[in-house]
């Protein structure tokens, strides 16, 4: 068989921050791929404002890098499991993984959601020991973990034989000691383990056509672009070819445009063969997982699996008193289209109509993955509102089932209590507790994904900020017939629309946790703040102080209100109740009843009572 041995296509996978994508960057520059005056920004690969901001990948890019005789392909994938859609079908493309593990953190919820998805592709796996220069890192042990975590997971012989590199991504050092004294100011070891143990793709050049899609990109100018590896054959431009689609049917089209990728640019080719991987433009229609192949020989690849979406909310066109003021696309015309754009290019998202033709269901794999769409909206101008997410559940065998989630938990000692009793209420099991000796410990639950819905917040508060968590989907399990998580506390809405005033703020702070500042407009139905108690309360938070012409003894102490709790986008869906929307605008986020006016909520909250006692 003969191999392509001039090429390497490998797929850099780890837990969120734990730094691949600073280590492709110095890949990138230590290869031989940039001129001497590119300087590069940090985190060049992630070229999406929100990804610069927030230091995660969201989309999976690709790269390739010359290093000596060799093309080396590099995929840059998520670490969030919300965006494991990307990872899956990544792995598809490459034929093997550089794995890369904290030296201290170790293995990781997403460290063991990414490399599963590596080892049931029967992929070779390179580790490698990233941040070796911290005081606090401990390598022979993460080495240790991430062995266990390949056992567990069933790794074959040759996948536990893998080779380990400690680096510092980010001072663009690495060794194959874990000696961090012995570091060198180079990414030569890593470059030379993929050439050496990550295989060749097979050169099947002169046999038909077999192009599969597996990432999707959109451009005004040329369309849909499907970005995907070449498994037989080779493509021109100019050919007519035929895609299979997943339904079944075939469609024909020529190929307008190929992109080869080189350094961080997309650059144009006329050909491509067996292992490259490529962008093509020219199909109006195609869909991931989908086959391109010769007209006259028509052989389909397996279609690739896409993860189910786990949880979805109601997208409404924005009715508030406010509507219209602030943004720039407000119709149910622009929002359709926009969301329907998004289905270009994520596929593990769903979009469904409604009764209402003001209202929409978004189907997606997490908090996260809904709230980046969000706030992508809102900055490109859109005005909208949110209901509260709900998980997505499901008949299987005949049993309700709900999505549950794996969740690591790493806290001082101090505050392992509070988090298992907190997790316990929302119907958490404890799998595993490891204590690590410096006062840390790690608790490892599977709970309902439902259960976690709202809790980051408490849980940041309930450890001082010292806690981190992260979880990704485990499994659908049959549904825990309880009521879990929720917000505790009521809700202080606003009776009246005005200006918040200082007067009325200082009056309602005794009551609980105010969201707003003076002078922020509010109106009737609009939430204010979060009630000590676990009633709403009505508030009036407009109202002025009475101007009299006598004065008092202390007329010149200033008035001091406490600094209000301003809520991010974040936040404020954890925040939201089943009676409540999230109004998001390019310039607010606002929180609001679904039903305005007082007595009329009463009243329906009152009809909704007796409709269950019945």
């Amino acid at each position: 068989m003969k191999y392509r041995n001039d090429i390497r296509n490998v797929a850099i996978i780890a837990h969120v921050d734990h730094g691949k994508t600073t280590l492709v960057d110095e890949m990138l520059k230590q290869s031989d791929t940039l001129d001497s005056h590119v300087r590069l920004q940090e985190r060049a690969m992630d070229s999406n404002a929100l990804e610069q901001e927030r230091g995660i990948t969201i989309l999976a890019k690709n790269t390739a890098v010359n290093y000596q005789d060799y093309k080396i392909n590099i995929m840059d994938t998520p670490g969030h499991a919300d965006f494991g859609g990307e990872v899956e079908r990544i792995m598809k493309m490459v034929d093997g993984v550089v794995l890369v593990v904290d030296a201290y953190e170790g293995t990781m919820p997403q460290t063991r959601f990414v490399l599963k998805k590596a080892l049931e592709q029967h992929l070779i796996p390179i580790v490698v020991v990233n941040k070796i220069d911290k005081p606090s890192a401990r390598p022979a042990e993460v080495v240790d973990e991430v062995l266990e975590l390949f056992i567990e997971l069933g790794a074959d012989e040759d996948q536990l034989e893998f080779p380990v590199i400690y680096a510092s991504a980010i001072n663009g050092t690495s060794s194959l000691s874990d000696d961090p004294a012995e570091q060198e100011h180079t990414m030569k070891p890593i470059f030379d383990t993929i050439v050496e143990k990550i295989p060749a793709p097979v050169d099947n050049s002169d046999e038909p056509l077999q192009f599969q899609v597996s990432l999707l990109d959109y451009n005004d100018y040329v369309g849909r672009i499907g970005i995907g590896r070449i498994f037989r054959g080779k493509i021109k431009v100019g050919d007519q070819v035929s895609v299979l689609k997943l339904d079944g049917s075939v469609k024909n089209f020529r190929v307008t445009k190929i992109f080869g990728f080189f350094g961080l640019q997309r650059l144009e080719v006329d050909e491509a063969k067996a292992g490259d991987l490529i962008a093509v433009s020219g199909m109006e229609d195609i869909f991931v997982g989908e086959t391109v192949t010769p007209v006259d020989q028509q052989d389909a690849l397996p279609i690739l699996h896409i993860d189910e979406p786990t949880l979805q909310m109601t997208f409404l066109v924005n009715n508030s008193p406010f509507a219209g003021r602030e943004g720039k696309f407000v119709t149910s015309r622009k929002i359709e289209e926009r969301l329907m754009s998004e289905l270009h290019t994520d596929v593990s998202l769903k979009v469904e109509q409604t009764d209402s033709p003001d209202a929409w269901t978004v189907s997606g794999r997490g908090e996260l993955h809904l709230s980046i769409l969000i706030e992508n909206m809102r900055r490109e101008g859109y005005e909208l509102q949110v209901s509260r997410p709900e998980v997505i559940e499901k008949m299987i065998d005949g049993v309700k089932c709900e999505p549950f989630e794996r969740v690591q938990i790493d806290t001082p000692e101090e505050y392992m209590g509070s988090v298992i009793e907190a997790l316990g209420q929302r119907k958490a099991e404890m799998q595993d507790m490891i204590h690590s000796g410096n006062g840390q410990v790690r608790l490892i639950f599977l709970a309902p994904a439902r259960g976690l819905l709202g809790f980051t917040t408490e849980f940041l508060s309930m450890t001082r900020g010292y806690g981190i968590m992260s979880h990704t989907f485990d499994q659908y399990l049959p549904m825990i017939q309880a009521i879990i998580g929720g917000r505790r506390n009521g809700a202080l809405v606003s009776v009246d629309t005005g200006k918040a005033t200082t007067y009325s703020i200082m009056s309602v702070e005794e009551r609980g946790t105010v969201f707003v500042e003076p002078g922020t407009d509010v109106y009737e139905g609009m939430i204010v703040g979060e009630n000590s108690r676990d009633k709403d309360l009505g508030v009036n938070i407009i109202k002025a102080k009475q101007m009299t012409n006598v004065r008092s003894a202390n007329k010149d102490q200033t008035s001091v209100i406490k600094r209000p709790k301003i809520l991010t986008l974040e936040e404020s869906l954890e925040f939201l109740g089943d009676d409540e929307y999230c109004e998001v605008t390019p310039e607010s986020i606002r929180l609001r009843k679904q039903i305005l006016n007082k007595a009329e909520r009463e009243k329906a909250a009152k009809k909704k009572k007796n409709l269950e006692a019945v």
